[in-house]
């Protein structure tokens, strides 16, 4: 069974998508190819007020599609060599973003994006066939307790926010 998650997926608080995408596949089409890996980590950026969030500081350029519409991509480029995978969530106007830190063997966001093929390209797309990217449910059941909760990696410029536990990852040993 394979499932394409649409707008409606995405529209929903951040947190809660943010769990529902562990078990989920990431689908990159490039020409014939298609590649699918499961995802098994993501970290939320949830508001105009999370320090966290490029969203904190308003709405840019670079930004803007964070306040767009649930189900878009938004890929930047950071660190002057690396590309980053969000999807957006929640109702538009309002700025909130998962980021793919970790797919079937691979960790890391930059690893992600290299691995299928991701670039800026892809920034402003909707998360759909006509795309070359987007994210299905082919029926894995990821159980609670397997789901983990830590704080985000990479943040600690945002004080407090640095610390909440926005960071999900799949734990399935003891």
């Amino acid at each position: 069974m394979r499932r394409l998650l649409g707008p409606k997926f995405f529209d929903r608080p951040t947190l809660v998508v943010a769990k529902d995408l562990l078990g989920k596949y990431l689908v990159r089409k490039r020409g014939r190819r298609e590649i699918a890996a499961m995802i098994t980590e993501v970290e939320a950026y949830v508001g105009p007020h999370d320090l966290a969030s490029h969203a904190s500081r308003g709405k840019t350029i670079r930004n803007s599609i964070m306040f767009g519409p649930p189900g878009y991509w938004y890929v930047y480029f950071t660190y002057g060599m690396h590309w980053m995978l969000n999807v957006v969530t929640e109702r538009e106007a309002y700025p909130a973003a998962i980021l793919m830190r970790g797919i079937e063997g691979v960790i890391g966001p930059a690893r992600v994006t290299k691995a299928l093929g991701i670039d800026g390209r892809l920034n402003r797309m909707p998360a759909m066939y006509k795309t070359g990217l987007w994210i299905e449910d082919r029926g894995a059941k990821i159980p609670p307790r397997a789901i983990r909760r830590s704080p985000r990696i990479g943040v600690d410029y945002a004080g407090a926010w640095r610390a909440k536990p926005w960071r999900f990852s799949i734990s399935l040993g003891k």
